[in-house]
């Protein structure tokens, strides 16, 4: 099993550190065509007021026409906007100006000075427009400024990368949390299991010494007891195999799936009178179905679910079904028990290491079985049904 987080986890985060930078990049791109355009759409309303006022002063009533580029085109505006006067581009009392925060009750020197700062400032973000009058007499020009929405606009981009950022290091710290989580789980299980999976051998090694003692007199007997032991001890030593086999490429064979399943239960049956239960094991469906196995590893699949269905009985009497049947070309079995079935909100948990709601069981037994018929096997296991009367487990393997 692999325990590390290894290069997958590298580039999970770089695939979050790519995105947040695409994120940044691509609403900074946007935003800036955006301001392009709202800059465009304003210097196309200052260049309409100075033409404005270019006719207004080719004709001799202009009363009505300053009237109407007052209304029409200054009021509306919502950008700072100056128009000062003659060649020397002059700041003049009375000079014509709007959306500037001009301090009107200090002396004129102080307003001047305020107002040919803003216009240096406007100059450095717009070209100012130049009034003229009969196509050479200059009246002025027209310096104007970016609006609240553009500032807002021009701001927004540090404020999505500013975000951006939090998201990485948020991501980063919620991904290394949850690795260190999932590590731990990891150990908890691989030590729950590992316990799990030795409990039931050795507690028939101790009923069996028990019935040595009881029985050393009668021959018959105890070479029935040390075949027990032997099959105890051979149990131990699959485990043992089990375990170094997680991690590496294990070897599939054609085997009969209906065999793998009954030797499994055999070596139940002779066990379950220790845990005090009476569960009915059985297999239904079709016995001639063979799949590509490895028969160590899918053998520890079914003693899991075997194990966490006896979990799942509360009662003193109960039932565990295999149902074996081909669909699409491939081996079904189905696992049916008579437990107290499962959450539904909890049913993708109990593939997850170290989830456990039992004093024993669903450490890390599900979480292997999970891995050995997906990733090893290229098959599925998942909860096809569970309610109050039981749960149904699914198996698909290929034949």
């Amino acid at each position: 099993m692999k325990m590390s987080g290894g290069p997958s986890s590298i580039y999970i985060k770089l695939i979050l550190l790519f995105l947040a930078l695409l994120i940044a990049l691509g609403t900074l791109f946007y935003t800036n065509n955006l301001v392009n355009k709202l800059q465009e759409k304003d210097k196309q309303i200052v260049e309409l007021y100075a033409k404005g006022l270019e006719y207004v002063v080719n004709v001799e009533d202009n009363t009505s026409n300053l009237t109407f580029i007052f209304e029409n085109i200054i009021k509306p505006i919502d950008f700072p906007i100056v128009k000062t006067q003659g060649e020397k581009d002059e700041v003049v009392k009375g000079i014509e100006y709007r959306n500037l925060d001009v301090d009107t009750s200090v002396p004129w020197e102080e307003q001047k000075a305020f107002i040919e700062k803003q216009i240096v400032e406007m100059d450095r973000i717009n070209r100012p427009i130049t009034v003229v009058y009969k196509d050479s007499v200059i009246l002025g020009k027209i310096h104007y400024g970016d609006s609240a929405l553009i500032r807002q606009l021009r701001n927004y981009p540090l404020f999505q990368i500013i975000i951006a950022s939090l998201f990485i290091i948020i991501g980063y710290i919620s991904f290394s949390y949850i690795k260190r989580t999932e590590q731990s789980n990891i150990w908890v299980g691989l030590t729950k299991e590992t316990a799990h999976q030795l409990g039931t051998p050795l507690s028939s090694l101790f009923g069996w010494s028990e019935m040595l003692k009881m029985n050393y007199n009668n021959p018959d007997k105890v070479l029935d007891i040390a075949d027990e032991i032997y099959n105890d001890l051979d149990r131990l030593n699959k485990i043992t195999h089990r375990f170094s086999k997680i991690g590496s490429k294990p070897e599939l064979k054609s085997e009969n799936i209906y065999e793998e399943i009954q030797k499994i239960i055999y070596y139940f049956q002779k066990r379950l009178p220790q845990i005090g239960k009476n569960v009915v094991l059985t297999i239904e469906g079709n016995r001639e179905i063979c799949a590509n196995l490895n028969s160590e590893l899918f053998d520890w699949v079914i003693e899991n679910l075997i194990k966490n269905a006896l979990d799942a009985i509360e009662t003193k009497k109960g039932s565990i079904v295999f149902s074996i049947s081909e669909k699409n070309k491939n081996a079904e079995i189905e696992v049916r028990d008579s437990g107290k079935g499962i959450d539904i909100k909890r049913r993708k948990d109990i593939f997850r290491p170290g989830y456990s709601t039992k004093r024993r069981g669903w450490g890390l037994g599900l979480t292997l079985s999970k891995r050995i018929i997906e990733d090893y096997h290229e098959g599925k296991i998942f909860v096809k049904n569970s309610s109050q009367e039981g749960t149904t487990f699914k198996i698909i393997l290929k034949k």
